[in-house]
Order: C-alpha cells, then structure tokens, then sequence
C-alpha cells in the first residue's frame, strides 16, 4: 500500500511537527485530507500552503481542541461526510511542557493526560467503531519511546503515552478482527517545538523524514513502529535495565 491508495485521511494535531508533515505528504499523493489542531491560525495557514501546492481544495480544516471530548462524535461524522468517507486516520497531538526535575505540577500532568491520552481516545473511539462497521481502514497513533519506561525527567508525559501505547494495542485487538489495522508508532528525537532547546538529543530527524518513515510503516501493516528504526535496540536495552540500576541512572 502506498499513499496513493489511501483516498481520504484525517490529522488530528496538523497545524505544526509531525503532523503537518504528514498532513502535506498525503494532500501531494493525491490524498483528500482533513486536517485538525488547536491552534486555528497555524491551521489554516498549513491548509492554504497545502491547497495553493496542490492547486485544489484538497485540505479541509477543522479548528478543536482535542480536549473538547464531546464534540468528538460530531466531528468524526461531518469530517466523514465532507471527505467523503476516512481511509486513513493520524492521531498525532501531543503536549510537553517543561518539567524540572523537583517539580511535580499537577496541572501540567492533567494536560498531558487529557491531550495525549484521554484526547486520543475520544477521537479514536468513534474512528475505531466506524471503520470497524465498514470493515476497512488505517489508524496510526503518534507514541513516543518515552512511553516504554518510568523516566525521572518528565513522569507525566512518559505516563500519558504508555497510557497511549496500551490502549492502541487493545484498540488493535479488538478491531483487527474485523479488517482495521492500527499502528503504534514511538519516534525518537524530532525537531520540532517540542524538543527545541533541548540539551542531550541525538538521532534528531526533520518532521518530514518522520512523516515518510511512519506512512511507510502504516502502509507495510506494522503493528509497531520505531522511527527511526535503531530506536527499537535501545529501546530493548533500556527496559531490560533492572530497577534498582534503572533507578541510578537517573534518565
């Protein structure tokens, strides 16, 4: 499967990162695409630059913020009525703000929770039980490798996406029966806002790159997905650590 044979998709979390790379990759394919995030300036700045590229309409924009979870199931249904139907759905949202490493802010991990965790799965839901009546259909959830331990530096966001990362899978078992494919992706560093500014990244790939490397591995029907890929060997040694050496670490 290619970009090209994906019809229609949606971005939730497109106005900047990797979203947005995505969201450009799939209108340049051909692809009708539905595009969503908070920040409605940002938005539709990305869907004047995709439509003026594409010399169509082929971008529609839709103002939320994901945690507005009630207005999920009528958003889902008027995106799908004006597509034209959802081949392909990115949830790609993400919050993480700074956390100081004596800090422990409720309200910041509330946020976190709600927009990466709960945020998805109000979108997801609906998304999974319409694709799942159809019988067809692609959900690609953006994780991140901080969700496969108990990191000291940002416990609320590690949490928000572990929380993420469990509930894809089970999503993926409870629709796979039924002809839905659902992709865990877990990238590493990324320039984008989130990590700007940050000291100790390494392996740092460009939003576009990642866009390419996680429609690749959607459209090979990867269950889950390290971007990029030598992700996965680190990833394998940081959690086989034992807790106590884990603990001294201090990562």
């Amino acid at each position: 499967m290619t970009v090209l044979d994906y019809s229609t998709a949606l971005v939730i979390g497109a106005s900047s990162g990797i979203g947005e790379a995505i969201a450009r990759r799939l209108a340049a394919g051909g692809v009708k695409v539905a595009i969503v995030a908070r920040r409605e300036k940002e938005l539709l700045r990305v869907a004047e630059e995709i439509n003026t590229a594409a010399g169509s309409d082929i971008s529609l924009a839709v103002a939320h913020d994901v945690r507005a979870f009630d207005d999920v199931p009528g958003l889902v249904r008027e995106i799908a009525r004006r597509l034209g139907g959802l081949d392909l759905v990115v949830f790609a949202a993400g919050v993480m703000p700074a956390v100081e490493r004596d800090e422990y802010d409720t309200e910041k991990d509330r946020m976190m929770m709600e927009v990466n965790a709960i945020g998805a799965m109000a979108w997801l839901n609906p998304i999974a039980d319409r694709m799942a009546r159809l019988g067809r259909g692609t959900i690609v959830g953006i994780g991140s490798v901080a969700g496969d331990r108990g990191r000291s530096g940002n416990p609320g966001y590690g949490a928000s996406k572990a929380a993420f990362h469990a509930y894809l899978e089970a999503l993926r078992n409870r629709v796979a029966v039924k002809g839905v494919k659902v992709v865990t992706i877990k990238p590493g560093f990324v320039d984008t806002a989130m990590t700007k500014g940050k000291e100790g990244l390494f392996w740092v790939i460009s939003p576009d790159r990642a866009a390419e490397i996680i429609l690749d591995k959607a459209a090979r029907g990867a269950t889950t997905a390290y971007v990029p890929a030598r992700w996965r060997v680190v990833m394998t040694i940081i959690r086989a650590i034992p807790s106590m050496i884990f603990t001294k670490l201090g990562i």
